[in-house]
C-alpha cells in the first residue's frame, strides 16, 4: 500500500519522539512547539493566562526607500508592517487553545529556494477576547532575523503572553521569507520599525480607543527582543549608535547611500530618537560587530539592562569578536550573556517545522532552523526560562535574581532552577555598569 505524505509525516514524528504526552500542558497526545520537555528548567512552563492571538497591519508613512535611489536621492514610501500580537485572553473552559499558523519555506525572488507554504500548530486562540483583569500588561516587541518571520519565535511569544505580557512580533517588510529584498533595507529599517511599532502600540492601547488593545498594555513598560538582525536593530534602537565604519560599509552596499546616517552615534538626531519607554533588551545572536557596525563609543551608549544569548561557535554573527565583544563593550549597561557552548547561530528560533521533513522539501529549509550541536526544544525551554526571569525582574519587578546570578558554569552543581545535569553546556556571564 502506498504511504501518503500525512502517514509518512506521522510515522516520522513518532520516530523522532515529537508526538508524545509530556506534561499536563499538552492537549491529548500532541506535543506543540514551546511545550516543556521533562527536563525543562523551572520558569519554562507557561503561565496561568490563556493566550489569544491576532494579526494587524500598520503603515509607517514617508519612509526613505533606500532600494530605489536616483541621482543620490531617495524617494519616500509608506512602509507596511504586519504584526502578530499575543495577549492574555478569556477562553471557554471547553475550548482548546490551539491555532494554525501559516508560513512558507524558501526565499522570495530566489529560484533555488522557491516559496513552499506550510502550517504548524501553536497554543493560542485566534481573535479571542482579551482578559483585562491583569490591568495594563507590560509590552514586549519581538524582531526576527534576515530573512525571517513574525512567527519565528512562537515558542517564546506565546509563553510570555501566558505570563501576563502583550507580545508584538513584527514582520519586517523586505526582510521576510515572502518579500525578501536587498540587505540595505534591513540595515536602515530595523530600529525605526521597532520604535514606530512602540508608538503604534501606545496609540492603539489608549483607554479612549476602540481597538481590542484599548487599556490592555502599558507601553511605558516595554521590553525589546531581537534575533540576529533583530538584535542588531534592538541594540541600535536603545543606544548603540552606529560607527563611521558602519556608514562606510553601508555606502558600499547601497551605492553610496547615506540613509543610515540618522542611526549613527555622531548624528545630531540619533540620541533624540531613543525612547525611555523601553526598559530592557534581549539580544539573541545580534549581528554586526564583526563588520564594524559599532565602535567603543557606540557600545558605551548602551545603558539599559540587556540579556545577550549566543552560541560559542556562531558563524553568522561571530562570538569572540562578535556577540561577546558587544557584551564586553557595553560598559554602561547591567548585562548578562548566556552562552550555548558549541552552538552556532540558531539559538533563538522555533525548531525545524515538521513539514521540513516531508519528501521534496529542500534540506536547506530544515537547516535554516536547525542547531547542529543542540536539541532545539531544549534551547527553546532554556530561553523561556531565562527570558522569563530577565523580563520578570525589569518589567514586573519580580524576585527572580537568583535565576540569573549564577556561577559561570555548573562545575560545582546544577544552576538554580535546573534539574541535575541539565545546565551542562551552558555558561552565564554578568557584568555591572562600569565593569570591563
Amino acid at each position: 500500500m502506498k504511504t501518503t505524505p500525512i502517514q509518512y509525516l506521522f510515522a516520522l514524528l513518532l520516530t523522532l519522539g515529537m508526538v508524545v504526552s509530556t506534561t499536563a500542558q499538552t492537549t491529548g497526545d500532541t506535543f506543540v512547539i514551546g511545550d516543556p520537555l521533562p527536563n525543562a528548567p523551572e520558569l519554562s512552563p507557561r503561565g496561568t493566562y490563556p493566550v489569544g492571538v491576532r494579526t494587524l497591519t500598520v503603515t509607517h508613512p514617508a519612509q526613505v526607500d533606500v532600494l530605489h535611489q536616483t541621482d543620490g536621492k531617495h524617494p519616500l514610501y509608506d512602509r507596511p508592517l504586519t504584526l502578530e500580537i499575543w495577549y492574555p485572553a478569556r477562553l471557554p473552559t471547553n475550548k482548546p487553545a490551539l491555532v494554525t499558523y501559516e508560513e512558507v519555506f524558501g526565499r522570495a525572488n530566489d529560484p533555488k529556494r522557491p516559496l513552499i507554504p506550510f502550517t504548524f500548530t501553536g497554543r493560542a486562540s485566534r481573535d479571542a477576547e482579551p482578559d483585562a483583569s491583569g490591568g495594563a500588561y507590560p509590552l514586549v516587541i519581538v524582531s526576527h532575523g534576515y530573512p525571517g518571520s513574525r512567527l519565528l519565535l512562537t515558542y517564546l511569544t506565546e509563553n510570555l503572553a501566558s505570563k501576563g505580557y502583550v507580545v508584538v512580533a513584527i514582520g519586517h517588510t523586505e526582510s521576510t521569507y515572502r518579500d525578501l529584498a536587498a540587505f540595505p533595507s534591513t540595515l536602515v529599517n530595523r530600529a525605526p520599525d521597532d520604535l514606530f511599532v512602540l508608538n503604534e502600540m501606545a496609540r492603539l492601547s489608549a483607554k479612549t480607543g476602540k481597538t481590542f488593545l484599548s487599556g490592555l498594555l502599558d507601553a511605558n513598560n516595554t521590553g525589546l527582543v531581537g534575533y540576529s538582525m533583530g538584535g542588531y536593530g534592538a541594540l541600535n534602537a536603545t543606544g548603540a549608535g552606529f560607527s563611521p565604519q558602519a556608514m562606510k560599509l553601508f555606502g558600499q552596499m547601497g551605492g553610496g547611500s547615506t540613509a543610515l546616517e540618522p542611526r549613527t552615534m555622531d548624528s545630531p538626531t540619533y540620541k533624540a530618537s531613543l525612547d525611555p519607554r523601553i526598559k530592557a533588551v534581549v539580544a539573541f545572536a545580534p549581528w554586526g560587530m564583526e563588520r564594524g557596525m559599532w565602535d567603543a563609543a557606540g557600545l558605551a551608549g548602551l545603558t539599559l539592562p540587556t540579556l545577550f544569548v549566543a552560541g560559542s561557535k556562531d558563524d553568522v554573527s561571530g562570538y569572540e569578536k562578535g556577540i561577546k565583544a558587544i557584551y564586553e563593550g557595553a560598559v554602561n549597561a547591567d548585562r548578562y550573556m548566556l552562552t550555548y557552548v558549541n552552538a552556532r547561530h540558531n539559538v533563538a528560533p522555533n525548531p525545524p517545522p515538521a513539514a521540513s521533513l516531508l519528501p521534496g522539501v529542500p534540506p536547506e529549509e530544515y537547516m535554516h532552523y536547525a542547531e547542529p550541536a543542540w536539541n532545539e526544544h531544549r534551547i527553546n525551554n532554556t530561553n523561556q526560562h531565562f527570558v522569563t526571569a530577565f523580563l520578570g525582574i525589569h518589567l514586573k519587578k519580580m524576585d527572580y535574581a537568583r535565576y540569573l546570578n549564577l556561577p559561570e558554569t555548573d562545575a560545582v552543581g546544577p544552576w538554580t532552577g535546573f534539574k541535575p545535569r541539565m545546565s551542562v553546556g551552558l555558561e552565564m556571564r554578568h557584568a555591572a555598569p562600569g565593569a570591563r
